[in-house]
This record gives C-alpha cells, sequence and structure tokens, in this order.
C-alpha cells in the first residue's frame, strides 16, 4: 500500500513539476520539467537519503565512534527482527531524530546531538525504536522523496518568479502566472504534509513503544523533545523546510493542535496514547529479558558482591535518573 501510495504522491509531484516549467516556457518547458522530473524521480528513489543526511549534516558512526549509540540501535533491531540500519549524528542542539532510506536493507537513522544529551538511555532507546519503526513500516521511503521533489519544486518556484513567467505583449509579468506563483510555494508543502499521514506518526509511537517495551518512556522522550524543539532553532532544518515532516518533533513551528497543514499530530495527544499503552503493557519485560540474556552470556561468572546491572539497560552501562541524558 506504501509503494502504491509513493506512486500517487510522485505522480501528483510531476505534474506540479510541470505545471511550473509551462509557466516558464509553455509546451516546451512542460516537455522539459517531464524529462527532469522523470529522472529525478529515478534518482531520488536510489540517492534522496544521502541527499537528506547531506542537507542536515549528518556524519556516520560506527560502534568505535559512537559505542553506545550504536550498540543501542544494534539491540532494537535485532529485537524488532530487522537489518541494522547505518547509524548518524547531526551536530545541532534542538533534541530532533528522523530515518531515511528506501527500505530495511538500505535505511538511516539520525539523532542530533541535542538529543543524546537531553535525554536518558531509555528515552532515547524509545525514539530510536520510533525511527526504526518507520524503516519497519517502510515510510521512509515517501518521506525522503517527497522532501526531495519538494524542494526541487520550490526552487523551480522561485525560478520561474524570478523570470516572471509567461509575458503579455506589453512585456510584463502575466498577473495570472504570478497568482499562480503565489500559491505554488504552499501547494508543494501541503503536498507534503498531506503525503505524510499524521497517522504514519501515530502507528510509528505504537509500533516503538512495542519494540523499546516502554511506552512511558517514549511519552516522555516526545514531552522533552518538544520542550526542546520550541526553543532551540535548528537552522539546517530551516534552510530545508521539506524535510520537516521527516523528524520525530517539528523542527520548524510551535503549533499545538492537529490541522489539515500539520506535518505532526498534536505531540500531547501522542503522550496520551502512549501512556495509556503503558497502562496496558509491562513496561520493562522486554528490557528485563534483554538484560538478563545479555548477562548470561558475557558474565556467567559475576561475583555475588557485583553491581548488578539495571534491566532497563541492556548496553551493559550504570542505571541512570531520568533527568540526565546518556551522555552528559
Amino acid at each position: 500500500m506504501n509503494y502504491f501510495k509513493t506512486g500517487l504522491l510522485l505522480a501528483a509531484m510531476t505534474a506540479l513539476f510541470m505545471a511550473v516549467g509551462a509557466m516558464i516556457g509553455g509546451g516546451q518547458g512542460a516537455l522539459i520539467a517531464f524529462l527532469v522530473a522523470a529522472g529525478m524521480n529515478v534518482f531520488a528513489y536510489w540517492n534522496s537519503d544521502k541527499m537528506v543526511l547531506k542537507m542536515h549534516g549528518a556524519r556516520p558512526v560506527d560502534e568505535r565512534s559512537a559505542p553506545e549509540l550504536y550498540a543501542m540501535v544494534r539491540d532494537l533491531a535485532q529485537r524488532a527482527n530487522m537489518p541494522m540500519p547505518k547509524v548518524y549524528i547531526m551536530e545541532t542542539d534542538q533534541p530532533n531524530a528522523f530515518a531515511t532510506g528506501r527500505n530495511p536493507e538500505n535505511a538511516a537513522v539520525a539523532a542530533t546531538t541535542g538529543i543524546m544529551r537531553m535525554l536518558s538511555r531509555e528515552e532515547l532507546a524509545g525514539v530510536m525504536a520510533h525511527e526504526l519503526a518507520h524503516i519497519k513500516n517502510r515510510d521512509t521511503l515517501i518521506m525522503t522523496i517527497t522532501a526531495t521533489i519538494a524542494g526541487a519544486i520550490s526552487m523551480l518556484a522561485n525560478f520561474a518568479f524570478l523570470f516572471g513567467g509567461s509575458r503579455d505583449g506589453e512585456d510584463r509579468p502575466n498577473p495570472i502566472a504570478m497568482i499562480a506563483l503565489m500559491i505554488l510555494a504552499p501547494l508543494a508543502a501541503m503536498l507534503v504534509q498531506m503525503a505524510i499521514s499524521r497517522t504514519r506518526e501515530y502507528a510509528a509511537d505504537k509500533m516503538g513503544a512495542e519494540i523499546s517495551g516502554m511506552p512511558d518512556a517514549l511519552a516522555s522522550a516526545l514531552n522533552k523533545i518538544q520542550h526542546g524543539a520550541s526553543r532551540i532553532p535548528n537552522q539546517r532544518a530551516e534552510a530545508n523546510p521539506a524535510t520537516a515532516h521527516m523528524f520525530i518533533i517539528n523542527p520548524l513551528t510551535k503549533k499545538g493542535m492537529d490541522n489539515l497543514f500539520s506535518t505532526h499530530p498534536n505531540t500531547a495527544n501522542r503522550i496520551a496514547a502512549l501512556q495509556a499503552m503503558g497502562g496496558t503493557m509491562g513496561e520493562r519485560a522486554t528490557w528485563t529479558a534483554a538484560a538478563e540474556r545479555h548477562e548470561t552470556q558475557q558474565a556467567p561468572q559475576a561475583s555475588a558482591n557485583g553491581a548488578r546491572r539495571s534491566a532497563l539497560d541492556p548496553l551493559g552501562g550504570a542505571s541512570r535518573p531520568q533527568q540526565r541524558g546518556p551522555w552528559s
């Protein structure tokens, strides 16, 4: 079903791209725009994830450069029964994260340095599980392609505005073309926002909570990220607004209610749903089992007076209070 939705979205994006081309160069411009859009669709399918990561200055890390984050993602991916994605870090103080990639075999998760400082280990695990849920649900394909095509449409619209669109006999900008240009940018943004249904975020929250086994930790993380994102700017996100829908919390706006033009559902609604889940499932069961398996395999001869690792810490680190981030 996601592939069908992606096809419909790409068709709509291509039509809009052609409309802007026609505005610039008439029928010939529309044909050129169609050829460009067709090539861009193919290119975006294979490369949009790399482009989005580059837009946000994300750098790849491994178990040597970021051992705790890498091990956390690996553990969550194993319990979600999915391939290990690539792991990236974005250098920004704003707490946020996103996932990208055309399929689970070619996926990546990216977290900001701000989110790693702000969240506890349990909260960060909930966020990473949420992003893995997007990958497993194959939401990332439509997310990355729409971000790429929408950005291109905005650029083409700006180009058309600079050149004035079609011209009338007095060599003045055609007012109809100018009116069309005034609505193109909002229309492109709306297409992106509508394409990424807000139910995808709720579904990723639910699956992420099931993967981590800690819905309350994810709810707490969302609350912290919402407050952090509302007061800490993300300059790269501001420069690439078409990618805002990819983040776990909108990095651009401070809207507090669901509406037609919102890329994300109301955070309070998401938190309430997760808290309801927390009341119906064993909050620590999944992580407890993982920790006990890890101890059995790695430390069968541990001394009786040794400090037993926290059941909420399958990575082997000491348990930390929720107020501190895992790298603080």
